[in-house]
């Protein structure tokens, strides 16, 4: 499982030229769920991102998580995070999880960050989407649950 979080102002997904997504400050998730993934790790990944502390302070430390700042969760599914791009010029998304598992997941996941009271808006899974996104920082966050801890 991967995602990628980046911290933003604003962020907005539109779907056939109408925004299915919308949020002020907080993340925009990238999220690609891969072949052998589980619920565990959509949870512990909502868990995780929930209290991470990336948000700045009132005295300009990066100390605060979303849940502290009153932002919000703005997730797209992205099955290219899993791209195999080492051999060749094409890459390869054979690693990615078969597409309704990877659905299942990613609405798991939304799910969940919901559970940990966070405020979720949404991409449309598989569609064509146009992301725009004003990064803070930039602050840039990569999760792949095969990283140890």
């Amino acid at each position: 499982m991967r995602a990628v979080l980046q911290r933003v102002r604003e962020a907005s997904v539109t779907v056939d030229n109408t925004v299915t997504g919308r949020i002020n400050q907080g993340l925009l998730i990238l999220f690609c769920a891969e072949q052998g993934d589980t619920d565990v790790e959509a949870k512990y990944f909502a868990q995780k991102i929930s209290k991470m502390r990336i948000f700045t302070d009132q005295n300009g430390r990066i100390n605060l998580s979303v849940k502290e700042v009153g932002g919000k969760i703005l997730v797209v599914s992205q099955f290219t995070l899993a791209a195999n791009w080492k051999k060749g010029n094409r890459p390869g998304f054979s690693a990615a999880a078969s597409p309704q598992e990877g659905e299942r997941l990613y609405e798991l996941l939304c799910q969940s960050l919901e559970k940990e009271g966070l405020t979720v808006e949404k991409g449309i899974f598989g569609a064509h989407m146009d992301v725009r996104l004003l990064n803070d920082g930039p602050i840039t966050i990569i999760m792949d649950s095969k990283d140890s801890a």
